[in-house]
């Protein structure tokens, strides 16, 4: 403990504690950050060696729920961790994207980050200051990682900024976003919106670089204690004049031709072939001077300088010709097309292409039982609306083994979901669960962006009654030393070359989510500010045409959708409508094909029907059950009994009249020739008697007041014994 050190701060009003040398001291780097009871411990690690050939930089990041840090025990089976929520995915990918940009391009040694949660704090959630605590573990580790960088969470209450705001306060917010950057710019924004217009959104996005900026000043205080070593490795070099002599050969207007390909697999397979004929006329050229071995050991050096100068010919095309690679100006989006219902069996369906990106967005409605059981550190409950979003090999034409989910694929459907969020009916209004899939048919680029689109047409084709439509488009900067340049809707290749990804989902209202990757310093509020507007401009265009396909809900479910209504059950009928060990709701089930979920303590009764023509009978008898019958109300009652005297007719489960003879309008004989017990008769109810009993006609027979005398059966109760002894005396 000799090497134990402590640093505090206030910040935001509540204290940071930052503290090295009690826990995990044999990793690289280790600190344990506690803000308020939320208490996280991060380590950095790195190989000895660098990976061979690896192309990439090989960071990984994982961020670990653990159970008892909310003093929970998991549920299910296994009472142990399992694998990762989708929650610690996500909290992993925002520390990821917020530190991958702060290492050197040609370190190639395995890095690992692990952030550990010890307590959490449900209005303290720690994912933020995870940011924080990998910058700090990775600048003490012999990583070259030299960036200072942090985070904040912040909210919009009453136009005021909030950072950090407590679970209470989200619920009121406008906004919830989480904002990381360095001293110089902000890098990564991750989050969602109630319809924040731009201005709102750069106020947000200046007020948290303020922030930042006081949290990374409190870790220049932290990181002037230690004395650091960091890993010499060594860069791979070419032979002198290898590099340099390839790149002689290449020919940017040839390159600005190629560019004009149509199509992407077209363009890459056009450039792929004019790269591999310079390689192979470079090869032939030096065959005197160098061997083929040695050749072919440093052809990742020109492969990497081909690709150099593609990115600068598409960069400077882009900032002194408003020409990109498939011809289009800086804000135009490519042709964008809406087709619905392809799917017959399907509650909705959408087919959204724009340009070589395609999602076929799926709907399905399912009962309230359907809804994703929510289990995390945090948060017991349910979850009645999912986006699922997959990305299979063949959408760019690769072949890769077929696996679950990926950490991009969850990503991704989170982003769309929560920017569709805000548009979904309440509950109370549509008592569907609702799960809609996104299947990514083609990807040239922003297929996140096409699974809003997908995904909104599909919900409103299902008959969802969302407010209204919602849209995302991904945007990209083009930063050169004299020029500036914002792209709407970006191709693969431009956020390839590009120096900024963000993604902007919204309504005509406003943004409801943003996601945002920056790979430069210097983009000010200014340039983000004509990049929100420029976003809003292309969105309101996509809407345009999204409402020319379907502009509102369909007033009319899927005929193959379930029928779903919801009854209100004074709680003192619970009872009556489970019945005696739950017979009665067993037997409706059964009977109409339902599923029936009672809330006893809200006496709210949920009914699903598969068979919709089922759902209005279903209701009348329940309505029976829960309701003291009335005179002229009408049933379609079942004979469960027949006598000489009449039948016996059960209106509801629990509730039976007698249908006198004298009611039936015809002779009982007649009358019995044609119905049987279980035979379904209309009846009237004309009153109860004085011991309560429900008194019925068939509908349709006019009685004389005094005919209601008729249904008395005659009394079966023997003498009493007076009247037997009176007899034997006079015996």
């Amino acid at each position: 403990m000799d090497n134990y050190r402590t640093w505090k701060k206030e910040l935001f009003g509540r204290e940071l504690i930052v503290e090295h040398g009690k826990m995990a001291k044999q990793a690289g780097g280790a600190f344990v950050l506690r803000y308020a009871d939320s208490m996280i411990l991060v380590t950095a690690d790195c190989s000895d060696d660098p990976l061979a050939n690896a192309g990439f930089l090989p960071l990984t990041v994982e961020y670990l729920e653990k159970f008892y840090a909310a003093g929970k025990i998991p549920g299910g089976f296994i009472k142990r961790e399992g694998r990762p929520s989708e929650n610690s995915i996500l909290s992993a990918r925002i520390v990821d994207r917020s530190i991958r940009p702060l290492f050197p391009d040609d370190f190639t040694h395995e890095i690992q980050v692990i952030v550990t949660v010890l307590s959490a704090d449900p209005d303290n959630p720690p994912d933020t200051w995870a940011i924080l605590g990998s910058s700090l573990a990775l600048n003490i580790s012999r990583v070259p990682f030299s960036g200072r960088t942090a985070a904040v969470r912040v909210g919009l209450i009453d136009d005021e900024f909030v950072f950090f705001p407590s679970a209470a306060q989200l619920e009121r917010s406008k906004m919830d976003i989480i904002v990381a950057g360095t001293r110089e710019s902000v890098s990564m924004v991750e989050g969602e919106a109630k319809e924040v217009t731009e201005e709102e959104m750069v106020r947000a996005l200046s007020e948290a670089h303020n922030a930042i900026k006081e949290i990374v000043a409190f870790q220049e205080e932290v990181m002037s204690s230690f004395e650091i070593e960091k890993l010499e490795f060594e860069v791979p070099q070419a032979p002198e004049g290898f590099v340099e002599g390839f790149e002689k050969c290449i020919d940017d207007q040839k390159i600005l031709d190629l560019m004009d390909v149509p199509g992407k697999h077209a363009k890459d397979n056009a450039i792929k072939e004019y790269r591999n004929a310079l390689i192979d006329a470079y090869k032939e050229s030096l065959s005197e001077d160098m061997e083929e071995e040695a050749f072919d050991e440093h052809l990742g050096f020109i492969k990497g300088c081909f690709d150099d100068r593609i990115k600068k010919v598409m960069r400077r095309s882009v900032a002194e010709k408003d020409m990109r690679m498939d011809g289009r100006s800086h804000s135009e989006i490519r042709h964008v097309s809406c087709e619905l219902d392809l799917l017959p069996r399907a509650h909705g369906s959408s087919l959204f292409t724009r340009g070589e990106t395609q999602s076929l967005g799926i709907v399905t409605l399912g009962a309230p039982m359907d809804e994703q059981i929510v289990d995390t550190m945090f948060e017991e409950g349910s979850k009645r609306f999912m986006l699922h979003y997959n990305f299979p090999p063949f959408s760019t034409g690769e072949t890769k083994r077929l696996r679950g989910p990926g950490r991009r694929e969850i990503g991704h459907g989170h982003l769309a979901e929560r920017g569709l969020k805000s548009v979904i009916p309440r509950d109370d209004d549509f008592p569907y669960t609702i799960r809609v899939v996104s299947e990514i048919l083609e990807s040239n680029g922003s297929s996140s962006m096409a699974t809003v689109c997908s995904a909104s047409l599909a919900l409103m084709g299902a008959g969802v009654p969302i407010s209204k439509h919602v849209a995302g488009v991904a945007m990209g900067l083009i930063q050169e030393a004299d020029k500036t340049v914002v792209l709407t809707d970006i191709l693969g290749n431009e956020d390839h070359y590009g120096d900024m990804d963000f993604k902007v989902v919204g309504t005509s209202a406003g943004i409801t989510a943003f996601q945002m990757d920056v790979k430069i310093s210097g983009v000010t509020e200014s340039i983000m500010l004509r990049a929100l507007t420029q976003a809003k401009e292309a969105r309101l265009k996509i809407l345009e045409i999204m409402d020319a396909a379907l502009s509102e809900p369909r007033s009319e479910l899927s005929e193959h959708a379930p029928a779903i209504e919801t009854i209100s059950v004074p709680t003192d009928k619970v009872g009556e409508l489970i019945g005696p060990g739950g017979k009665t709701i067993k037997r409706l089930s059964s009977e109409y094909d339902a599923e029936i979920f009672i809330d006893d303590a809200k006496g709210i009764v949920k009914l699903l029907c598969n068979d919709r023509s089922k759902m209005s009978k279903l209701t009348s008898v329940i309505e029976a059950i829960i309701s003291d019958v009335k005179p002229g109300q009408v049933f379609e009652g079942k004979i469960t009994r027949t006598e000489p005297y009449g039948v016996f007719v059960e209106l509801a489960p629990g509730k039976t009249g007698l249908l006198h003879a004298s009611k039936l309008g015809e002779n009982i004989r007649e009358f019995l020739k044609t119905h049987d017990v279980g035979s379904a008769v209309m009846v009237e109810v004309t009153g109860t008697d004085n011991m309560g009993r429900i008194q019925i006609k068939k509908q349709g027979v006019e009685i004389k007041e005094e005919d209601n005398r008729s249904d008395r059966r005659p009394s079966r109760r023997p003498p009493n014994r007076g009247d037997r002894d009176r007899g034997r005396g006079r015996g």
